[in-house]
C-alpha cells in the first residue's frame, strides 16, 4: 500500500521541484546576421539551425532555385548553347559567377561574420573602454542595433526596391546589348525568353536582396560604431596595439572577406562579358577597379575614422600626461646619477634605475606613435587583394595564348 500514489501515476518529487527557468540571453552577444524575418523563415524551412548550421543546404537550396531552372527553360527554348543567340546560357559568364560564386559566398560570409564580429560588442567591456558614466549609452547602442537588425519594415522595403530596380532599370542599363538567353533585341524594345522572365523575377531578386540585406546590416552596424564613438571611452595611449585598445576593430575586415570576395567576384563577370561578347579589354576598366576597391573600402574601414577624435585626444593628453611624468622621471634620474645625489656604496651597474628610464622611453614612444584611427596597412591591403583576386585570372585575355604558351615554355624549358 505504500506505493499507491505511483500506482495512479502521482509523483511525490516533481510538484515540489521548481520548474527549469530559461536561461536569460545576453544582451551584450550581439550578431549582426542572427535576426530579421528571413532568418526566422529560413530557421523554420530547416534550413539553419540557431547558429547558422547546414550552411551546405543552404547553398544548395539557393543554387536549386535560381541557377537550375535558368538551365533547365535555357535547354528547353533551345538557348542553352549553339548558335540561336550570340550568348547562350551556358557561355553567359556573368550570370554563372553571379549565381554560383558570388551568391553561395554572400551566404558563407553570414556564417564566418557570425562566428568572427560576435565578440566585438563585448569586446568594448572586456577591454574596460566604456566607462560606467557611459554604460547606459552604450547598452542603447546595443539594444537599438538588435532592433533595427530584426526590423520586419526594411526587409519589405528591401524587396519592393529590389523589384522596382529589376522591372524598370535593369532591362535598359545592365542587360547585355546583344542577342541573349534571356532577351532578345525587337522594335519596341526587348522580348524575354521563359528563362529571361525567371532570371527577371526569382533569380535576378533573390541576389540583389541578399546583397542590399547586407548592406543594410552593414548600415546597422556602422550606425552601432558611430553611437558608440559618442560615448565617453577610456583609452589607454600606452597600449601595444598603438590604437588605444581598439585594435580589434580593425580584424573586421577578415571577417567580411567573403563579402568582399563575392564583389570582386561580380567585377570579374561583368569585365569578363564585356571582353568576351563586346570586344572589351581589361585597361578600359580600370575605372571600375578603382571605384569598387575604394567603395569597399570607405563601406568596411571608413566607419573606423569615427573614432578618430577620441584618438586624438588620447594621444594629445598621453603626451602631456607622460611628458610630465618622465620630465619628473629623468631630473631625478640626473640628479641622482650625474649630480651626486645617489647613497654612497649604490652600484651603478645592475641598478634598475636604468632599465626604468628605458621603459619610461619606450612608453612615451607608444603614445607618441599612436595612429588616429584604428586602421592598420595590413588591413588595407587585405580589403585591395581580396576585392581584386578574382579579376587576377582576367589579365590572361591581355596575352594572346600562343605568346602565353611561348613564355610558358621558355620558363620551363
Amino acid at each position: 500500500m505504500a506505493e499507491w500514489p505511483y500506482a495512479l501515476g502521482v509523483s511525490l518529487v516533481s510538484p515540489l521541484r521548481a520548474p527549469a527557468e530559461p536561461p536569460v540571453p545576453d544582451p551584450y552577444d550581439f550578431s549582426l546576421v542572427l535576426g530579421g524575418p528571413l532568418y526566422q523563415m529560413v530557421r523554420r524551412a530547416h534550413l539553419s539551425g540557431d547558429a547558422l548550421e547546414l550552411l551546405h543546404r543552404r547553398i544548395v537550396v539557393v543554387t536549386l532555385v535560381t541557377w537550375l531552372p535558368l538551365l533547365i527553360l535555357s535547354v528547353l527554348g533551345g538557348r542553352a548553347w549553339g548558335d540561336a543567340v550570340a550568348v547562350p546560357f551556358l557561355v553567359d559568364i556573368e550570370v554563372h559567377v553571379r549565381l554560383l560564386l558570388a551568391l553561395p559566398l554572400l551566404i558563407v560570409a553570414e556564417l564566418v561574420v557570425h562566428g568572427r564580429m560576435r565578440p566585438v560588442v563585448r569586446q568594448f567591456l572586456e577591454r574596460g573602454l566604456i566607462p560606467e558614466a557611459s554604460r547606459a549609452r552604450f547598452d542603447a547602442a546595443v539594444a537599438a542595433a538588435q532592433r533595427l537588425r530584426n526590423s520586419v519594415t526594411a526587409e519589405v522595403l528591401l524587396i519592393a526596391f529590389v523589384y522596382a530596380v529589376d522591372l524598370f532599370i535593369w532591362p535598359q542599363y545592365a542587360a547585355l546589348n546583344a542577342a541573349t538567353w534571356y532577351a532578345v533585341a525587337t522594335e519596341g524594345g526587348r522580348e524575354l525568353s521563359a528563362a529571361g522572365w525567371w532570371f527577371l523575377c526569382v533569380s535576378l531578386p533573390v541576389f540583389q536582396f541578399i546583397m542590399l540585406r547586407w548592406y543594410f546590416r552593414l548600415f546597422v552596424w556602422i550606425r552601432f560604431l558611430w553611437q558608440v564613438a559618442r560615448c565617453e571611452l577610456s583609452l589607454v595611449p600606452t597600449h601595444p596595439d598603438r590604437v588605444g585598445g581598439l585594435g580589434f576593430l580593425s580584424g573586421t575586415v577578415i571577417a567580411l572577406a567573403p563579402l568582399l570576395a563575392a564583389h570582386g567576384a561580380l567585377l570579374a563577370g561583368m569585365i569578363a562579358s564585356r571582353i568576351f561578347f563586346e570586344g572589351a579589354s581589361l585597361p578600359d576598366f580600370k575605372v571600375e577597379l578603382v571605384v569598387v576597391v575604394v567603395f569597399l573600402f570607405v563601406l568596411v574601414l571608413g566607419p573606423l575614422v569615427l573614432f578618430v577624435p577620441h584618438l586624438s585626444a588620447a594621444r594629445r593628453v598621453g603626451l602631456r600626461e607622460y611628458g610630465t611624468f618622465a620630465q619628473r622621471y629623468v631630473r631625478e634620474f640626473d640628479h641622482k646619477w650625474l649630480r651626486g645625489g645617489a647613497p654612497a656604496g649604490e652600484p651603478l651597474v645592475g641598478s634598475a634605475d636604468i632599465q626604468s628610464l628605458a621603459d619610461l622611453g619606450n612608453s612615451y614612444e607608444l603614445v607618441r606613435s599612436m595612429r588616429l584611427a584604428p586602421i592598420t596597412r595590413d588591413a588595407v591591403l587585405q580589403v585591395v587583394v581580396i576585392t581584386l583576386l578574382p579579376v587576377a585570372p582576367l589579365l590572361l585575355t591581355m596575352v594572346s595564348w600562343e605568346e602565353l604558351l611561348k613564355r610558358l615554355l621558355q620558363v620551363v624549358f
